[in-house]
């Protein structure tokens, strides 16, 4: 992971009515910042999923951590090894390099802030969405996994 110099870092706020939105209900993404916007700080996304919703599929990133916080709701992660919920006020770190996915429960939604220090992730989340749109081919996604540092691999455990 690369230093940030605080001295490049420059104040930002992003109001909730002008940070693009993507998805639409029970399962936004809302780009907050992105490592681009904060001299390669963080990348920021708020998401909310309806209950029983899935996330992404077991991946793992090699250079960045990523962060967790539950602002309300239930959130079932995918660990390595390990299953977990996290909960209203509970944070989460999974290191670089874990395997992990995540999904709702069936008896709540999750309302999500996550962080990813020294990414950039918003055009990951474009793609994604251009897919589910059916405006580009899941291949696209397979092929991107260096460019995003966003690495698929399967989990019997996850599976069952």
């Amino acid at each position: 992971m690369t230093m940030i110099d605080p001295n490049a870092v420059e104040p930002l706020l992003v109001r909730a009515s002008e940070a693009e939105l993507l998805g639409s209900a029970p399962a936004t993404l809302q780009l907050l910042a992105d490592g681009s916007d904060t001299a390669g700080a963080l990348s920021a996304i708020r998401t909310r999923m309806g209950r029983g919703t899935a996330g992404p599929t077991p991946h793992f990133h090699r250079k960045s951590p990523e962060i967790f916080f539950v602002i309300e709701g239930g959130l079932e992660v995918l660990i390595g090894e390990q299953l977990v919920t996290a909960r209203d006020g509970d944070f989460l770190l999974v290191p670089p390099g874990a395997v992990h996915a995540f999904r709702t429960p069936a008896d709540t939604g999750v309302d999500l802030l996550f962080l990813m220090p020294g990414a950039d992730r918003f055009e990951y989340f474009r793609l994604i969405e251009r897919i589910q749109r059916g405006q580009a081919s899941p291949q696209e996604l397979l092929d991107s996994q260096e460019r995003f540092d966003n690495h698929f691999r399967p989990s019997p455990l996850w599976e069952a």
